[in-house]
C-alpha cells in the first residue's frame, strides 16, 4: 500500500511538470504568433504610407490632376457657352421660319379673298366706315394679287399599268380589286375589251386548291392520311364475282364500293352513281 501511495506521488509530479512545460509551449507560441501580426501589422501601415506618398509624388501628382481640373472645367464653360449661343441662334432661326410662314399663309389668304377687297361703291368688310384707318388684312388685300385657280393634272389612278412591257422588270403583283378608270381616258374607238378587264384575266389573283394550299405536315392532312390507310388496310373485298359468296343471294344485284379497282387500274369513285362504263358502245358496227 506504501509503495503504491509512492508511484501515485510520483506520478502525479510527472505529469504537472509535463503539464506545466506544455502550457508554457502553448503560451510561448501564442505569444509569438501575436507579436508577429504585429510586426506584419506595423510593416503594412509603413508600406502603406510610402506607397501613397510615392504614388501622390510621381504617378498621380494632386497639383497637376488640380491644374488638369481646372483647365477642363474651364474649357466645359466654353463648350456650354457656345452651345447655348447656338441654341439661341436655332432659336431665332425657327421663330423666323415661323414668321415666314404665317407670312406667306397670310398672304396666300389675302390672295384668296382677294374679292373682299372694298371698291369706291360699296366698302369692304375689312374697311369699316366706323374705322379711322382701315384694317392691316384691307391694305394686305389691296396690294396682293387674286389668286388663279388652275386646273389640277388628274393623277393617273390606273393600276394595271405594263410594268416596263415588253420587258417586264417588275413583277405584277396580285390585284386584289379593280380601281376606277381615269375621267379624261378616252376609250379607243372600235370593238375592243377593256384594259382594265384584259389586265385581270392576265394576271388574276391566285386561288389555290386545298391541296395546295394546305400544308402537307398540317393536323387535318395527317388524320385524314390516317383515316385513308386505315381504310385501304380494313376495306372489304369488291371483286364483282367473289368465288365465296354463298350467302349472297342470286337475285340480288352487286353495289360496288366507292373505293373499287376497275379494269384499267384503281378507280377513285364508284360506277354507279358518278361514271358508268359501256363497253359495246366502244366496238362500232363496221
Amino acid at each position: 500500500r506504501r509503495l503504491t501511495k509512492m508511484a501515485i506521488v510520483i506520478q502525479k509530479w510527472w505529469r504537472g511538470y509535463l503539464r506545466r512545460k506544455h502550457f508554457r509551449e502553448i503560451v510561448e507560441t501564442a505569444y509569438f504568433i501575436k507579436k508577429l501580426n504585429f510586426y506584419n501589422q506595423m510593416a503594412v501601415r509603413i508600406q502603406k504610407t510610402w506607397r501613397g506618398y510615392y504614388a501622390r509624388k510621381h504617378i498621380h501628382n494632386f497639383y497637376a490632376l488640380k491644374k488638369y481640373l481646372k483647365s477642363v472645367s474651364v474649357n466645359n464653360e466654353l463648350v456650354r457657352s457656345e452651345l447655348q449661343e447656338y441654341a439661341e441662334m436655332k432659336e431665332n432661326e425657327d421663330k423666323m421660319k415661323d414668321l415666314e410662314k404665317k407670312e406667306k399663309e397670310k398672304k396666300y389668304q389675302a390672295r384668296k379673298m382677294h374679292y373682299l377687297l372694298s371698291t369706291e361703291q360699296i366698302p369692304g368688310i375689312y374697311n369699316s366706315p366706323f374705322r379711322k384707318s382701315p384694317d392691316p388684312m384691307e391694305l394686305l388685300l389691296r396690294k396682293s394679287k387674286p389668286l388663279t385657280h388652275r386646273k389640277q393634272q388628274v393623277k393617273s389612278t390606273f393600276a394595271y399599268e405594263l410594268y416596263d412591257w415588253p420587258t417586264c422588270k417588275k413583277p405584277p403583283a396580285f390585284i386584289t380589286e379593280l380601281p376606277l378608270l381615269p375621267t379624261d381616258r378616252q376609250k379607243p374607238q372600235g370593238p375592243f375589251r377593256n384594259p382594265a378587264e384584259v389586265l385581270w384575266q392576265r394576271y388574276k389573283p391566285l386561288e389555290p386548291t386545298l391541296r395546295v394550299a394546305e400544308s402537307s405536315n398540317s393536323p387535318p392532312a395527317k388524320a385524314r392520311e390516317e383515316t385513308r390507310r386505315e381504310e385501304w388496310r380494313n376495306r372489304i373485298h369488291d371483286t364483282e364475282f367473289p368465288p365465296f359468296s354463298s350467302y349472297r343471294k342470286s337475285d340480288e344485284k352487286y353495289e360496288p364500293l366507292l373505293c373499287r379497282s376497275g379494269k384499267y387500274g384503281q378507280e377513285a369513285y364508284g360506277t354507279k352513281h358518278f361514271r358508268e362504263v359501256y363497253p359495246q358502245k366502244w366496238i362500232a358496227d363496221k
